[in-house]
């Protein structure tokens, strides 16, 4: 067993784990932010992605020794309140989801990228780095759709603070 401590969605978090623990299971199973999903287990899926430092990660293949002294971000950690993130916005206005399985990965890769690429970021590109993001429902057009259309909010976004 080890001792780690880490911050979650802005919450200084302690546990004590065994060595083997992965990421995903600390957040769905000791924190109950069940909103990563786990889809494969072998970081095929991307249904697991969350934040660590700011950074896209697949949480499904990262042991929580890995974390220890990060920042982690989840799918409960992005809005602000009752107002949801630019990403999240986007998506329900562009209908970028369907059965919703996939989407909490896909919302915090695509936030990732459009940290990355910014706002001029273009459908080949978006589409490229989605590739390890699966979604079986919706056939990615609006997905896209939605991560165009927030990667404009976004900027928005940064350009009132």
């Amino acid at each position: 067993m080890s001792k780690v401590s880490l911050t979650v969605n802005g919450k200084a978090v302690t546990a004590e784990v065994e060595d083997r623990t992965l990421l995903v299971h600390l957040l769905r199973d000791h924190l109950n932010l069940t909103g990563t999903h786990v889809g494969c287990d072998t970081s095929q899926c991307g249904a697991c992605v969350v934040h660590i430092d700011g950074r896209a990660v697949k949480s499904c293949t990262t042991l929580v020794g890995q974390v220890d002294g990060a920042t982690v971000t989840t799918i409960e950690g992005i809005s602000r309140g009752d107002e949801l993130h630019p990403m999240q916005a986007a998506f329900r206005d562009n209908h970028g989801l369907q059965c919703g399985y996939c989407t909490p990965g896909m919302i915090m890769s695509a936030i990732d990228i459009v940290n990355r690429h910014g706002s001029d970021l273009d459908e080949h590109t978006l589409r490229q780095e989605l590739e390890g993001n699966i979604c079986r429902c919706t056939g990615y057009h609006n997905i896209v759709k939605s991560v165009l259309d927030a990667a404009s909010r976004m900027k928005l976004a940064q350009a009132a603070e």
